[in-house]
């Protein structure tokens, strides 16, 4: 069943068209991908989603509501948590205080439960806990950012490029922890992600986008395995 879908989906920013009739589906329990080259439309996919980016025309459902012309803070309430690339941690702010400003719209008597859940979750941010964000490790700071997109127990997580300068053991790690939030808590994944390899490998199923276009959608791992993968990747036809 889609949790999340996008139907003949037109969308940018302000008059600029990015994306271009995009019908997009998110299963619930999968982690769903999408990859393609640099400025294909990617990130402006979990825009549309989150109710950042310009609707041209087209809907996006959530648990079949439309959620189109929705409010982000509205979007969020209904449990669609957006991980953004970048500055998505406070570095000032340690890691308890970064995780109890992600829990503000929690009534007060639960922000310590859900703390605590997130922690069970990633053990080694308890052993940093009074430690400013700033002085994590670039792995740390993505599990934080994850744990802090998970106080509000969404229902669907939204990832973007959350292996970004990461190195190849850090994007392991990341990786396996998307892995066991969907398996072990059954969590709804959409994953944005440069690295492609790596992504369709743990993938349900996935979705290419080359010039805001849809080249393939289906399995991830036939994607990965198709003899025309590169060229598909960068638009070559």
């Amino acid at each position: 069943m889609a949790m999340l879908e996008t139907k003949k989906l037109y969308a940018g920013y302000g008059k600029l068209r990015v994306l271009f009739d995009i019908n997009f589906k998110a299963r619930e329990k999968e982690i769903t991908v999408v990859v393609g080259p640099n400025g294909a439309g990617k990130t402006t996919l979990l825009n549309s989603i989150a109710g950042i980016a310009t609707i041209h025309d087209g809907q996006v459902l959530f648990e079949n509501r439309d959620i189109t012309k929705m409010a982000p803070h509205k979007i969020a309430k209904l449990g669609i948590s957006y991980l953004l690339q970048m500055g998505n941690i406070v570095s000032s702010l340690t890691v308890e205080e970064n995780l109890m400003i992600a829990g503000y719209l929690l009534p007060k008597e639960e922000v310590k439960d859900r703390v605590d859940e997130v922690l069970d979750l990633f053990p080694r941010l308890r052993e940093f806990i009074k430690r400013k964000a700033g002085t994590l490790s670039g792995g740390e700071r993505r599990m934080l950012a994850i744990g802090m997109a998970l106080m509000r127990r969404p229902k669907i997580l939204l990832l973007d490029e959350m292996t970004t300068d990461l190195a190849p053991i850090l994007v392991k790690m990341v990786l396996e922890k998307v892995v066991e939030l969907r398996d072990k808590h059954g969590l709804t994944i959409v994953l944005v992600e440069q690295n492609a390899k790596r992504a369709l490998e743990i993938g349900d199923r996935a979705y290419l986008l080359v010039s805001g276009t849809i080249r393939y959608e289906g399995d991830s791992k036939e994607l990965l395995e198709h003899p025309e993968f590169s060229k598909l990747y960068l638009g070559i036809t």
